[in-house]
């Protein structure tokens, strides 16, 4: 399961968010939780844009990791994201689904 939900995570593009719940459907057979614990579980050699998957609400998770959230945030905004007053992220602005698993309808 984790190596399908590090492929989703993977293809998040410079830039860009995406959450939990949408790596989990992308991903297939898993809940946003699993997302986390494959996040918190990615191997230090794997070139994973972890950083990229947020929360519901558009905004980063707290983690267990002291000051991680700092870094995940830091390294969103060297990307452009940007963050409201609230630390959220617009999703509509910065989010992202992949075409391939979700074709445009029409």
């Amino acid at each position: 399961m984790y190596e399908r939900i590090y492929s989703v995570v993977s293809r998040i593009p410079v830039g860009r968010v995406t959450t939990y719940g949408q790596v989990a459907r992308m991903a297939g057979g898993c809940s946003p939780r699993n997302v986390g614990y494959a996040l918190s579980a990615l191997p230090e050699d794997l070139d994973i844009p972890w950083h990229r998957v947020i929360n519901r609400l558009g905004c980063i998770s707290l983690r267990s990791d002291l000051g991680g959230d700092l870094i995940q945030r830091q390294l969103l905004e060297s990307e452009g994201v940007r963050f409201n007053e609230k630390d959220q992220v617009s999703l509509e602005r910065f989010g992202w689904i992949s075409k391939i698993e979700n074709p445009p309808k029409g």
